[in-house]
């Protein structure tokens, strides 16, 4: 008779992926990268990114952050300046001291007074 393979259960699978801080993943104010940026982490840019940024978790562009690249994430805060188009699947924030030039498709779209935006907006 053959053995029985046994069974995966909930106590024998992988824990989920998480940031070992618990919290952001930063590129500082220090760095630049130019080329992708793709990851399954909330990610916190202080720095510049040149060219894509791909993400299934949150974006945050923080005050001296700079981001001249297409992006794709959950959802985007902008408290820095964006140049390019951004994709969010569930809400884009650009706060008072925001930046955003370049179109946005998002079903959530907060602009906030003193933000600064140019571009297109599809809620769709």
């Amino acid at each position: 008779m053959p053995a029985r393979q046994p069974v995966p259960t909930a106590a024998s699978s992988p824990p989920a992926r998480t940031n070992s801080s618990g919290g952001f993943t930063t590129i500082g104010k220090g760095i630049t990268i130019k080329g992708d940026l793709v990851g399954d982490e909330d990610v916190k840019i202080e720095g510049k990114v040149e060219g894509r940024v791909q993400l299934t978790q949150n974006l945050v562009v923080g005050q001296s952050g700079v981001v001249e690249a297409n992006v794709q994430a959950e959802n985007i805060n902008i408290g820095g300046t964006v140049t390019g188009n951004i994709m969010a699947k569930n809400k884009v924030e650009i706060v008072a001291s925001g930046t955003m030039l370049g179109d946005i498709k998002a079903p959530r779209v907060i602009v906030a007074e003193g933000a600064h935006f140019k571009g297109n907006v599809d809620m769709g």
